[in-house]
């Protein structure tokens, strides 16, 4: 038997010029992946994010950050109320649908709660909340929110990694 030896790691200094090589490595991170919504003075409005974490049980807070660059920066922003959507493995349409387009939401069915905020059906889980916290992080704001509701269901995660969706098999 012939003991193969391991792939030699790349290490770098993240700078301007690895960028690109600090993206791949925050790839290697599995992640669940999410889509947040709010209102909008122009109507709902969707964006995806794997940045999404608890923070606390008592309150429950949950965070996810949000890149300053991006155009639908000025609309997590500014809302006070939001939602973030677990999703599940059967819903990579919905992440490739709000990855492309911020007001997905136009074509996709969705209900509204209390707060006007968008609610997606049929994701892992949903916390509908209040944001209480904006801190700022380098190119991104990481936002902190209250969970006022939450909705759970069983069911497969739709996963992220290295640039590629997956699932996990329990």
């Amino acid at each position: 038997m012939t003991m193969q030896s391991p792939n030699q790691p790349t290490v770098f200094s993240p700078d301007a010029d690895s960028s690109r090589q600090l993206r791949d490595a925050f790839g290697k991170f599995a992640t669940g992946i999410t889509v947040i919504t709010a209102p909008s003075a122009d109507g709902p409005v969707a964006i995806v994010a794997n940045s999404f974490s608890s923070v606390s049980l008592d309150p429950a807070l949950v965070l996810w950050s949000v890149d300053r660059g991006a155009r639908r920066f000025p609309y997590f922003e500014a809302a006070d109320h939001y939602a973030i959507h677990v999703l599940a493995a059967e819903q990579q349409d919905v992440c490739s649908l709000a990855a492309r387009n911020a007001h997905m939401l136009n074509d996709h069915p969705h209900t509204l709660n209390a707060d006007g905020v968008p609610l997606i059906d049929h994701c892992l889980a949903r916390f509908e909340c209040r944001r209480v916290a904006a801190h700022d992080a380098g190119d991104h704001v990481i936002i902190v929110g209250q969970v006022q509701r939450t909705e759970m269901r069983d069911g497969q995660p739709l996963t992220f990694f290295a640039g590629q969706f997956g699932s996990l098999s329990r």
